[in-house]
């Protein structure tokens, strides 16, 4: 406990310190070479701590329907652009497919209704932010680890990269595209979920419809929205700019514990 609370106190320093940067955005936020500093300080830290836990199945605290926050912030994409997904969009997600392949026996390429054949988890869990903001939500999906073992892992598979639809400013590979990754510690917990179900409706848009990562034990960042395909593989040196995530290919940490 005593190192989760030294975690959250570095974030608190990170806002401080940041300043006005929170404003615009986490982009600027990794410019700033005090940010950087605390966060690079705080996933050695976390890390240890939280594997420790991991291990025996520790889980992010979870809350009751009373405490949902009357407003959930929108982190990152309000919605993609591009004409695929707004073709997706237009007909209610009936012909979008999410892609497993990689390391796995078997490829799947799964519609909204095979997730949800899936058996669910229902958790009330808070969202941490790096920019500064929390907020409690109801998330709907199937766990993450239950898809992967559907896909059937082979021995070497290490990492789990989800792709998005939504791009933000140019990646190092020139895509754009927003991606993350998870190793399999945090892909297999049990809290780590592919939300298609938000506060007990349909994913809405500005949160990553039809699918996006929860991940409770992680920051916000790392809940990666408008999934598309989840690549298993043994390394990420050679995916984007080899660090794990759009962001962390910016500076950030690529545990992002809290």
């Amino acid at each position: 406990m005593t190192m989760v609370l030294s975690r959250r106190r570095f974030l608190r320093l990170s806002t401080a310190g940041a300043g006005a940067l929170l404003l615009s955005g986490c982009d600027r936020l990794t410019q700033d070479e005090r940010v950087q500093h605390i966060l690079e300080m705080a996933e050695s830290v976390t890390k240890a701590t939280q594997r420790a836990l991991l291990s025996k199945g520790a889980l992010a605290r979870e809350y009751t329907e009373a405490d949902l926050s009357p407003v959930f912030k929108v982190n990152g994409t309000n919605m993609p652009d591009g004409e695929e997904y707004a073709r997706l969009m237009d007909n209610n997600f009936a012909e979008w497919r999410l892609v497993v392949d990689g390391l796995v026996s078997h490829p799947l390429s799964l519609s909204l209704a095979d997730l949800k054949r899936f058996p669910s988890r229902t958790q009330i869990t808070r969202h941490d932010c790096v920019e500064g903001w929390s907020a409690i939500g109801k998330w709907t999906g199937v766990p993450l680890g239950l898809v992967l073992q559907s896909a059937g892992l082979l021995p070497n598979a290490r990492y789990a990269v989800l792709y998005c639809a939504d791009s933000l400013e140019e990646t190092p590979d020139g895509s754009g595209q927003y991606y993350e990754s998870l190793d399999l510690i945090d892909a297999f917990h049990p809290q780590t979920i592919l939300a298609y179900g938000m506060n007990g409706d349909d994913l809405p848009v500005a949160h990553g419809a039809p699918l996006r990562l929860r991940v409770e034990r992680q920051l916000g960042y790392k809940h990666a929205k408008y999934l598309m395909r989840i690549q298993m593989t043994d390394s990420l040196a050679g995916i984007a700019g080899g660090k794990g995530g759009y962001w962390e290919d910016r500076g950030y940490e690529w545990y992002a514990g809290i």
